[in-house]
Parts: C-alpha cells; structure tokens; sequence
C-alpha cells in the first residue's frame, strides 16, 4: 500500500516556529515539551531554519528593549498613549508587539526576513550540473538535482544545502566564518575545498579535498540556531583533513582515508564524469540513475554483483547502457513509459 506524506506549507512551519519561540520565552520548558521541541526540529530542515531565523529576530528585539521606554513607546504604539513605567509588563509588552508585527511579515509572505537577510537560491535539474560565483569570490558547484539557499550577513556566511550534492571553495574571511548546513549536520570551512551530499536529514557524506574542516552534528539551537541554551542532544565535532570522508548515518559518524585516484574519481562529476573502478554493477547504476528520469531496475542479485569499470559522461545514460551490453553478460531492456531493466542474459 502507498503511503502518501504530507509536506506542510512554509506558513505552517514558520507559524510552529513562532509558537515554539514565545513557549520557550515565557518561561523554562518542562521535560517533556523540550523532548518535543527536540522532535520537532528533527523532523524537518525546514523546522531548524525558520526556528533560527525566528530566534535571530527575538534577539534584535532584545537588543530593542533595552533601549529608552519612550523610543520604544514612540515606536510600537500610540503617541497619545503612555504607559505606567512601574508596570513591570511594560517592556515585555511592547517586545509581544513587536514580535506580533515581525512574525505577520514573515508567516504572511517571507519578504521581509529573506530581503534583510540577502537570500539567494540556486538549483539544478536532473542531469545538470552547474558553477555559482558567490559575492565573497566562494565558488560552489551543484550537482544534479540540487538546491541550496546562500545568506550572507556581516558577521558569517551560511550557505544551507536543501537537497542533493555541492562542492564548496570558499574564500577565507576570519571575521565572517564560512558554514554550510546539511540536515543535521554543520560544516565550518576556512580557506578550503570539499563536497557534501545531502542523502536525507540524517545520511550525510563530507569529503575534504583541501583543507580542513569542521563537522558538528547535533542541530537545534545548541549549534548557535539560537539563544536558548537547550541540550537537545549530545553534540559532537569532528575535525576533518585532506583526502578524508566522514559519513554520517543516524548516530553513527564514520571516517575513512581516501586515495588520489578515489578522491579524483569523486569528483569528477563536477568535470561532467563518472569514474568507476571495478565497482558492483548496482553501485553503479544508483549513480548514473541519479542523472536521469528512468527507473533502473536491476534483476537479481547476480546482476547487482558483476564488476564494471570506466568513464562514462553524466548526460549520456544512453552510452552507459549500450557499454553495459557490450561488457557484461547482461540484456538491457527498455520498457515505455520511463523504465530500464538490465537482467542476465
């Protein structure tokens, strides 16, 4: 039987981070509502970006409150209206207001926060590959099907990879730190190069071919998404070298030394090229599905098994296909409408 997910609207998810924001304002959360919260930005980037966004707005607030009672008066309300200065809700008030007006701007159309925030958005379609220059002179590189969101403010650089892979050189800058966000997961670079792909959430894959870099896992607002001090979860940080890969999978993180010619191999996509040397057919085949619309569908455990090797373009499933034939004791067989199945011959 399918089962059918519903993806919630960003209104929705940005009006789950309001809620959660003013909760935790209001006073200390009880265990069990922090074990919630804790769920919640689990279960979606989306969560973890609007809660940090969110929680960037309420500190400005904080810094407003602090300020003369009469700016803020002059500002938030009224002329003609003046509050008791010894009503101890005074400021916390004008702060609801505040924020009130804030999260209309942002939860009725997200203008406000993303034009003052400078977001950028870049994708590619399936089979594409493409270079971004980025105003600081970092030079990213998509992979099929992929999509990134850049913000950039004077105090750092967050680039957040929303779906499939990228390569990232960034430009070093001291006082504006370079992170990208993937899932669970946050990459602190300086002056380096490497790649991440995004699998889900909580399957992500960092290879450094350059450098080194930092990878904290974790997220909430422990990894500076906010002010709150929650311990969401244990946070941990990994530090990674040139010509290393770490994998995360769940709680599980892994790190494994990569050779020249398997780090050249990796990437090569970004030359337009899949490398495989002596892989299991069915390694192969989820690559070179990843460039195209066509269900690959492997028949038999015999068939995922056979070895191949070579260099195949990524927008030439076509000429990966007619070398399996001729390689391998394999038929390749294509069914209408988008379906290809290989099976032994």
């Amino acid at each position: 039987m399918n089962r059918v997910v519903r993806l919630k609207p960003q209104a929705e998810v940005d009006e789950e981070a309001a809620a959660w924001t003013w909760r935790l304002d209001r006073g200390v959360l009880t265990p069990e509502e922090r074990s919630q919260l804790a769920s919640w930005l689990r279960q979606d980037a989306r969560h973890r970006r609007a809660f940090g966004e969110l929680s960037q707005t309420w500190r400005s607030l904080d810094r407003l409150s602090a300020g003369k009672r009469e700016e803020r008066i002059a500002t938030l309300a009224p002329a003609t209206r003046r509050s008791d200065p010894r009503d101890p809700r005074g400021p916390r008030s004008l702060r609801w207001v505040a924020a009130a007006a804030l999260s209309l701007a942002v939860i009725g159309s997200g203008w406000w926060l993303t034009r003052v925030a400078g977001t950028q958005e870049f994708s590619t379609a399936v089979g594409q590959e493409r270079t971004v220059t980025l105003t600081d002179g970092s030079v990213l590189v998509l992979n099929t099907h992929t999509r990134i969101e850049v913000r950039f403010s004077r105090a750092r650089r967050d680039i957040y990879l929303l779906r499939g892979e990228a390569h990232f050189h960034d430009t070093p800058d001291p006082a504006r730190p370079f992170f990208v966000h993937a899932g669970e997961a946050v990459v602190q670079a300086i002056g380096t190069r490497f790649e991440v792909r995004l699998h889900t959430d909580r399957r992500i894959d960092v290879l450094v071919n350059e450098g080194r870099v930092e990878v904290r896992t974790g997220s909430g607002p422990a990894q500076g998404f906010g002010p709150f001090p929650l311990a969401l979860g244990p946070q941990r940080v990994r530090a990674l070298s040139a010509g290393e890969r770490l994998s995360i999978d769940g709680g599980r993180m892994k790190v494994v030394a990569v050779s020249r010619r398997r780090l050249a191999a990796d990437l090569a996509w970004r030359h337009g090229a899949l490398v495989f040397d002596d892989e299991p057919l069915a390694q192969a085949a989820a690559a070179v599905a990843r460039y195209t619309r066509a269900r690959i569908v492997l028949e038999g455990p015999v068939v995922g098994r056979l070895r191949i090797s070579g260099r195949f373009r990524t927008n030439d499933a076509p000429g990966f296909f007619k070398a399996l034939a001729t390689a391998l004791p394999v038929r390749v067989i294509h069914r209408p409408p988008n379906r290809i199945l290989i099976e032994p011959r």
